[in-house]
Parts: structure tokens; sequence; C-alpha cells
């Protein structure tokens, strides 16, 4: 009778410890920039309309008060997944350079869902 409590319990065991596998979740971090909300930045903007269009920046730097920094990463199961990087520079209230350091997107109407245009 022990025994069978014993084999039981083992058996019990082997099939729930899978199911506590541990759970890796995807870590976002950052702005998220669309290339639609990376299109409406124009030189020349305030820094209020650059707010409006893309956000508050992620990087806020008092030494570096013209520099808005704009980073983003996904993790999937501890691996990067995506990163982006725009930096912002300002002379006053005005927006006088953009550096867009994100790789072009080869097909964005996949991720829409909208037919590809050839």
């Amino acid at each position: 009778m022990h025994t069978r409590n014993i084999l039981f319990s083992l058996f019990l065991l082997a099939t729930l410890l899978p199911a506590c596998a541990p759970y890796k979740m995807d870590i976002r971090q950052g702005n998220f920039v669309t290339p639609e909300m990376r299109s409406q930045l124009k030189v020349g903007m305030t820094r209020a309309q650059v707010k409006y269009a893309v956000g508050t920046p992620m990087i806020s730097d008092p030494f570096h008060a013209n520099r808005w920094d704009y980073v983003y990463r996904l993790e999937h199961d501890r691996k990067l997944v995506e990163q982006q990087s725009m930096t912002l520079y300002f002379e006053g209230d005005n927006l006088v350079r953009i550096e867009d350091r994100n790789p072009p997107l080869e097909n964005v109407s996949a991720k829409t869902d909208e037919p590809a245009k050839e």
C-alpha cells in the first residue's frame, strides 16, 4: 500500500511539473514611436507640438535640456526582438534636427493588414 502511494505521488508530480514552468513575459521599455508619428515631425515645430505628435521623451537630461531621446526596447524570452532610437534637438523652443536611427520598415502594410502597394 505504501509503495502504491509513492508511485501515485511520483505520477502526479510528473504530470503537474511541466505546468509549473516559469512564465517569461515580454518586457517593453521606453517610448514606442510608430512610423506615422515620426512622419508628423517637422523641423521648426515647437516643443509642445513635438510632445503632441510623439509623446513625452523617455530620457530627460538636465545637462542636455535641448536634446530629447526616445528609446524603445522589446524583449521576448530574454532576447532583444525590437529596438528603436530617435534623438530630437532644439534651439530655444523650436525643433532644429532629428536623428532617427531606426531601420526603415520594408513592408509596413504587412503590419497594418493593408494590401501591399507594388
